[in-house]
């Protein structure tokens, strides 16, 4: 038996607009379109010279809609019973005969949006109980809905004062209807069984993934929503061919390509990524744009959680259950299989790079014997870069791309969406942004979420003083969570268990360590309790383990449950800085140095450099280089910026070694350097003199990546280069830097052929300051006047934009008499695209 509210749904607008339009007066010839309210009771046909309106009036119109929706539904799938259908069109027609008494004007329907305006109808029409069952009366919401959709967007389509005063309605109202007809593509048919816990498991998902830990609010962690907290970040895509080395907004990239391998560095946003993704998938309502997401479903299916020691992989059947889904236990028969078979799922397999190094190939070979098993599919598997190797799932078919770090416009939205949530005074974050765009060692470190978190917390904690170096920002982090909050803020501990500041960190280490050691991302609880019993006794703690594990996990703020019976660490940093102080206490470097070629040693060690001793350090540094590895010589040249003292001589042993790596081959081995090396390989890096194009346009991109006021002084030599894809390079990287000085310097001296995104005035009145540009893409929203105003007429040739086209349509596009080309990723009615110059290229989705 089909769904009544699917079944609903399932009427296109082709069959719907029509129905709709014979509900209201048609436009005389010549009248035109209004520009002004009207209310809503002088357009209905069925009410003029009549003094009272009845259903009877609207009755054809609802029997219609009932009729082809029952249509829809295949053999044995009706919802209702004929009976049933009657009082069903028989409350419909009610409903939809309240339009003649309705008192508002069109511009405040529009205002209301679908679901409040069919809720109106409804309740101004007094409908009264037609006997209908609980099918009944969903298959008659849903219908009601429907037409109120379309109504709303009839309004919109007449009158140009709503596409006036209700711009942003107009727009989600036309994505709304599209959204359907894509929906209505993709959903298949459904028992009542399968659609049913769908809803359940999409409120499941929406509750569970809703909410993001952001660190460092109110010197703490605190939970955002995800509508607050999400921040757009960039992906971009590795050079191959025509195609490659564009950046595009991250949650766009399953939009690109249906099954994609995203790597980024540890608290860059990937799992953020991934509950973006499964929020707006499950949301069902249709208003984000992103058609390739409609009527899919989500599984969210964190690595760590699903890949334990001993354990199979997965199978679909299994996929909720593995993740602790508390809805598993509903699921249907076969519900699992059924979703994937139809090309419906999008799968989020998050952390690669949290599994054991001798799990990945069998994890590989799960993916690809899925993909190939259920094709259609979306899937998105994520990783720290160096955990696989290039290429890793290209059997598979899936396309590689990088998380990019945040811009320097990310990481002041950030700074300002924090201080706003932290009820901070505006003057601060100034001040932050100010101090991380000035001291390279901070700028450095706020390229991620996590980073820049932690830094407005300690920057608001310690008014205004910050750690400069990483060693000391972790630190000062510990403190901040360990030792000041419940004291600075009087809290009682609630289990009377009150650990010193070092014995709670002594704790923390030895976890931290065992996890490392085991090569493992989290460990049962057991195990846990068993770690720090045995620790008790030397720690002179009055409570049992359990008192202590409880104690550490409530207050401490860097340990959680993300399952039952299991721990790890909030973020994985944490673990590593806090496991690295324990190996040099314990002496284990070599330990440490036998695991260099593993990436997910890679913190531990560079933060064990910069705990042990200027001797201990020194010695690690020789054995890194004497390895004789690129990975080896990568972690001793980045050593070299966590000791505070070391021998010239060690100093130049670990400089020499990276030098052997200079210049990269490859987009793989510039992001190492840049990533192990910093500012150092700077010096390292050649000029534009006498090295083949390849080289140059890796030798750009590296020193692109860094972001600092070296790296952009080392830039200006290129920015005569002729080469494509080394302006390309330029071009894309403006936002790394102080934009006012990348423009002056980099931007002015270019050929400017190549495409620069510009995200608000301030970046076109930077490009008009040089004297225009020639390909602009506009990223997000604009106004009309905006982009004629600030836009040098003469130098445009081709416009992108990435964004809705405005009410107005295109005919603006008249002022740039040389545009040849305009690329608008939006659809565009074809009144609109008539009004393109005729001289000028179209290019829409």
């Amino acid at each position: 038996m089909v769904d009544a509210g699917v079944l609903g749904a399932r009427i296109a607008s082709s069959a719907v607009a029509p129905l709709v339009k014979k509900l209201f007066v048609k436009d005389q010839p010549g009248a035109g379109l209004v520009s002004s309210p009207v209310r809503i009771s002088a357009l209905v046909s069925f009410g003029r010279e009549k003094r009272s309106v009845t259903p009877k009036d609207v009755e054809k119109v609802a029997a219609e809609l009932v009729r082809r929706a029952l249509k829809t539904a295949g053999p044995g799938e009706q919802p209702v019973t004929a009976e049933e259908a009657t009082a069903v069109t028989h409350a419909l027609g009610h409903s939809l005969a309240s339009l003649g008494t309705l008192t508002i004007e069109d511009y405040e329907a529009v205002d209301l949006g679908p679901e409040e305006f069919a809720r109106t109808l409804r309740s101004h029409a007094a409908v009264i109980s037609y006997g209908l069952s609980g099918d009944g009366e969903l298959f008659y919401e849903q219908l009601l809905h429907t037409a109120a959709l379309h109504i709303l967007n009839f309004f919109t389509q007449r009158s140009t004062y709503i596409a006036r005063q209700q711009t942003a309605q107009s727009r989600q109202l036309a994505r709304l209807v599209r959204a359907v007809d894509v929906l209505l593509g993709r959903l298949p048919s459904q028992s009542a069984e399968d659609a049913g816990f769908e809803a359940r498991y999409a409120e499941h998902i929406t509750g569970r993934y809703g909410t993001l830990t952001i660190y460092g609010l109110d010197t703490g962690t605190s939970e955002w929503s995800l509508d607050t907290a999400y921040l757009s970040l960039e992906a971009t895509r590795e050079r191959d061919g025509q195609d490659g080395g564009l950046q595009i907004p991250a949650e766009q990239v399953l939009a690109q390509h249906d099954q994609v391998l995203l790597r980024g560095v540890a608290g860059s946003g990937k799992t953020t990524l991934v509950q973006w993704l499964a929020v707006t998938t499950a949301s069902r309502t249709y208003d984000h744009g992103l058609t390739h997401l409609i009527g899919r479903v989500p599984f969210v299916l964190p690595m760590r959680r699903i890949v334990r020691p001993g354990t199979e992989f997965p199978i679909p059947g299994d996929f909720l259950k593995a993740v602790g889904c508390p809805v598993a236990g509903e699921q249907p028969a076969g519900w699992a299989e059924r979703v994937l078979r139809a090309g419906r799922g999008v799968l989020l397999v998050d952390g690669i790079d949290e599994i054991a190094g001798d799990r990945r190939d069998a994890a590989r070979r799960w993916l690809r014997e899925l993909t190939r098993t259920f094709p259609g599919n979306l899937w998105l598997v994520t990783s720290r870069p160096s955990a696989v190797p290039e290429r890793w799932l290209e059997a598979a078919a899936f396309h590689e791309l990088t998380l990019s770090p945040m811009a320097r416009d990310d990481v002041a939205t950030f700074v300002r969406r924090w201080h706003r949530a932290a009820g901070a005074d505006e003057g601060e974050g100034m001040s932050l942004l100010q101090a991380v765009r000035t001291t390279s060692e901070l700028n450095r470190l706020a390229t991620n979420p996590l980073m820049c978190g932690m830094l407005c917390a300690l920057h608001r904690d310690r008014r205004g003083f910050l750690p400069q170096d990483r060693k000391s920002l972790y630190e000062a982090a510990l403190t901040m969570l360990l030792e000041r909050r419940d004291r600075e803020r009087e809290l009682d501990h609630p289990d009377g268990l009150r650990i010193p500041y070092a014995t709670q960190v002594q704790l923390l280490q030895k976890l931290a360590w065992w996890l490392i050691r085991n090569s493992r991302a989290e460990m049962d609880r057991s195990d846990a309790l068993h770690i720090i019993g045995q620790a008790v006794p030397a720690v002179n703690l009055d409570g049992t383990a359990e008192d202590v594990y409880r104690s550490l996990l409530l207050r401490s703020g860097l340990l959680r449950e993300p399952a039952e019976g299991r721990v790890d660490f909030l973020h994985r940093t944490f673990q590593d800085y806090l496991g690295s102080r324990l190996a040099v206490q314990e002496l284990d470097f070599d330990l440490l140095v036998n695991n260099a070629e593993e990436d997910d040693w890679e913190d531990v060690i560079l933060l064990a450099v910069a705990h042990a001793r200027p001797k201990e350090a020194e010695q690690m540094l020789r054995r890194l280089v004497a390895l004789d590895t690129s990975r080896g010589k990568l972690l001793a040249a980045a050593g070299l910026r966590y000791v505070a003292e070391v021998e010239p001589a060690v100093r130049q042993l670990a400089e020499e070694g990276v030098g052997s790596l200079v210049p990269p081959r490859g987009l793989s081995e510039a992001e190492q350097l840049t990533r192990a090396g910093g500012d150092l390989v700077l010096a390292l890096l050649p000029g534009p003199e006498r090295i083949d194009n390849k080289t140059a346009y890796l030798v750009a991109w590296a020193a692109a990546q860094l972001g600092s006021d070296a790296a952009l002084h080392f830039l200006t030599g290129f920015r005569y280069h002729r080469d494509s894809q080394v302006q390309h390079v330029l071009a894309n990287s403006w936002h790394h830097f102080d934009q006012e000085l990348y423009a002056r310097e980099i931007l002015a001296h270019m050929i400017r052929q190549s495409t620069v995104t510009v995200r608000n005035t301030k970046d076109l009145r930077l490009l008009r300051s040089i004297g225009g540009w020639a390909h602009i893409k506009v990223a997000g929203a604009y106004r009309v006047e905006e982009l004629t105003e600030l836009i040098v007429p003469e130098q445009l040739t081709v416009l992108l934009v990435d964004a809705p086209h405005p009410v107005e349509g295109l005919a603006w596009l008249s002022a740039f008499p040389n545009l040849e080309d305009v690329h608008v990723g939006t659809e565009v009615s074809e009144t609109v695209a008539q009004q393109v110059p005729a001289r000028t290229t179209l290019i829409t989705p």
